[in-house]
């Protein structure tokens, strides 16, 4: 049975490791890439089929990242009591806002003045632990059903938000829609709201109940097959739903240019907040991979699952670096202190320029190197954490 066990937390690591990576990627070329603070590169009228899919690739790892929180929680219920889960989750949660709050923020704005505090994935997490530190207390199926009515219904908002007399605020955006909304919490001081956490929280609690299968009461054959079957009809509804083209994202699809393009449009799905749509193709692809990784351990596996086991090290470490190295090119470059500071009036990231930066060819080589410097970092930590279990505060990192 543990060695059962073990093997199921390794492919969820795999997963959660390829996931980091790949976020990596998104932050590069957010940071670094000439067009990041002038175009989307989304934009179907101005994108390439390359940048387009450098962005899209990137929309896994978010919902995968909350996916396998849940997971891991419900995996942590089966050794720990109702009490002992809630207080833990209670303590995770706050300590992740407090993390998102100032460390988080600081990472992506190097701003000490915190004029501009964004309220990004770890908000969501925390938050979402929040809740499931209730919701953990009702029956296992009420907990799914509450999820399957968060995901596949929140886009029911939309309509609501279509109205032409429709006026939101700080509590819907928090809620629901963030769409990047700077609210003031003191003069000249702002909250973006970047994940508004009731679907993301649903999410959560679709996974903390998709943790049942990686239980032994479930063989590894049968696990793999059931996961494949969901991965498999979520694609399936994206594909109905998408080409209905009615529900499920506040976005439709339309004919482009070319047949690329218009494929490109019919998987623009809308990731702020995770519309239906997007959370089918991307949980979708979640349990194919999952269904599919547990089958191997090679080099690859046990590199990326090291990622996956310092995935909040990883998190940090990688912000600051890529920030860090845009501040050296900055100035490399001659730039001063005072440009940072007056670009900062329009883009909350200082020392980042418009037009400034990087072909996507050199964002890809950043990448590389940047995982690759992250290896031993991680690996080291790893080593330090697995040594030092009795250490209570590292269960928080």
């Amino acid at each position: 049975m543990t060695a059962i066990s073990n093997k199921r937390i390794e492919s969820i690591d795999i997963l959660r490791g390829i996931v980091m990576v790949i976020m990596a990627l998104d932050h590069v070329r957010d940071f670094l890439h000439i067009e990041a603070f002038t175009d989307d590169p989304l934009n179907l009228t101005t994108t390439t089929p390359v940048l387009y899919f450098t962005r899209w690739i990137t929309h896994l790892c978010a919902p995968i990242f909350v996916l396998l929180s849940g997971v891991s929680i419900y995996l942590q219920s089966l050794r720990k009591t109702k009490k002992e889960l809630t207080s833990f989750l209670i303590k995770r949660g706050l300590w992740l806002i407090i993390i998102e709050l100032v460390i988080i923020s600081f990472a992506w704005t190097f701003n000490p003045n915190f004029n501009f505090v964004p309220l990004g994935v770890f908000w969501a997490i925390g938050i979402s632990m929040l809740i499931l530190a209730l919701a953990i207390h009702l029956p296992f199926t009420m907990i799914l059903i509450l999820g399957c009515i968060i995901v596949f219904g929140h886009n029911l908002l939309d309509r609501l938000e279509a109205a032409k007399d429709f006026k939101g605020g700080f509590w819907w955006a928090l809620l629901h829609n963030g769409k990047w909304s700077p609210y003031a919490y003191s003069p000249n001081h702002y909250l973006i709201i970047i994940y508004p956490f009731i679907p993301w929280t649903g999410l959560m609690m679709i996974g903390y109940c998709t943790g049942i299968f990686f239980t032994p009461n479930f063989t590894s054959e049968v696990r793999q097959k059931i996961l494949l079957r969901i991965g498999c009809t979520l694609i399936l509804l994206f594909a109905i739903l998408r080409f209905i083209n009615v529900y499920g994202d506040p976005v439709a699809w339309s004919q482009q240019k070319n047949g690329l393009y218009t494929f490109l449009s019919f998987m623009n799905v809308n990731k702020y907040p995770p519309s239906l749509l997007y959370l089918s193709i991307t949980i979708g692809i979640a349990f194919i991979l999952l269904s599919i990784i547990e089958k191997y351990k090679n080099r690859f596996t046990d590199t990326v699952s090291i990622f996956g086991r310092t995935a909040f090290f990883y998190y940090i470490v990688h912000f600051f670096i890529i920030h860090l190295f845009l501040t050296i090119v900055f100035y490399a470059q001659g730039h001063t202190t005072q440009e940072a500071l007056d670009s900062a009036k329009n883009i909350p990231f200082l020392f980042a320029l418009p037009g400034n930066g990087f072909s996507l060819l050199g964002i890809y080589c950043i990448w590389i190197c940047l995982v690759i410097a992250l290896y031993p970092l991680c690996k080291w930590y790893d080593t330090y954490k697995t040594k030092n279990k009795h250490i209570w505060w590292l269960s928080y990192l």
